[in-house]
């Protein structure tokens, strides 16, 4: 069948991402009724604005999940222009498109600045960095219509499409040159495997729900730990890595602890978010 004729077309931006084509994969499993439509950067710039109305004119799709984004921190750091241009404006863009159906945007645990941690979709967004900046922008821009959705999440880890988008991946490809990570002891995020993410938001999808949703691993982890559990997923690889402290860190700013409470979410879906450390024992096996 021809997508752009398919009655429940569903975009998915930054297919060729991690999260991205975790969604394509999973939406056979848990939205057979869609027809998902990867939007990649071949198939599509979305920085060209009259090329996206074009298409989403031609294709008419039901449902638009977001993933696309300009998502390296130092990146966005060297060129706050290209940030917002991607992160906030290509945003409004599909939302104002996506008016009249579903519009699911994906935001970051770093909104936060991380004074506190577990922190709920209550809690006052305070972003350090240009990269967050970017993404706490857009969400109120997205959050105004009241069929789309926010989800925020954490450090994402599998396998992607280029084998170099995740956190294992970018973890071992390290480790594989030699390399010995710097990891912070005080630096606490809610890693998250990425098909658990993917199906998270396609049965919140399914449900109907808009609005804000925290959708993260349900351990709080010091960067330090996720190495060391890492480590044990590939026990003939030299884990180089180092302890470090954020009060030795030189750079941009950090939040120390984003963990994010998913409790809203979590009661909405139908299997338990995972444990960082169960995804890596298991995938150790």
């Amino acid at each position: 069948m021809n997508r752009a004729s398919h009655e429940n077309t569903a975009w998915i931006t930054g297919a060729g991402g991690l999260i991205g084509s975790h969604l394509v994969k999973a939406a056979s499993l848990y939205a057979p009724e869609c027809q998902a439509r990867p939007v990649t950067r071949q198939d599509l710039d979305l920085s060209d604005f009259a090329a996206v109305r074009e298409l989403f004119r031609k294709e008419q799709p039901k449902l638009i999940i977001h993933c696309a984004a300009l998502t390296s921190s130092p990146g966005c750091q060297a060129n706050p222009a290209l940030a917002r241009k991607l992160n906030v404006e290509v945003t409004t863009l599909l939302a104002d498109l996506a008016v009249e159906i579903p519009l699911i945007f994906f935001s970051s645990d770093l909104v936060f600045d991380g004074q506190t941690g577990n922190y709920d979709e209550a809690a006052p967004v305070n972003p350090l960095s240009v990269y967050a900046e970017t993404k706490a922008a857009a969400e109120p821009l997205v959050l105004r219509n009241p069929r789309h959705m926010v989800i925020r999440t954490s450090l994402t880890c599998g396998t992607s499409p280029t084998g170099s988008r995740s956190l294992d991946e970018q973890t071992r490809y390290a480790w594989l040159s030699g390399q010995t990570l710097r990891l912070f002891t005080d630096e606490f995020r809610c890693p998250i495997p990425a098909e658990a993410t993917a199906r998270a938001v396609w049965e919140l999808i399914g449900k109907n729900q808009s609005g804000l949703f925290h959708v993260a691993g349900a351990e709080r982890l010091s960067r330090w730990h996720i190495g060391e559990l890492l480590a044990t997923r590939w026990p003939k690889l030299t884990a180089r890595m180092q302890p470090t402290s954020l009060k030795d860190y030189q750079g941009a700013p950090r939040s120390p602890d984003t963990s994010l409470n998913s409790a809203k979410a979590q009661n909405l879906l139908a299997f338990p978010l995972p444990r960082f450390s169960d995804w890596v024992s298991v995938k150790s096996l």
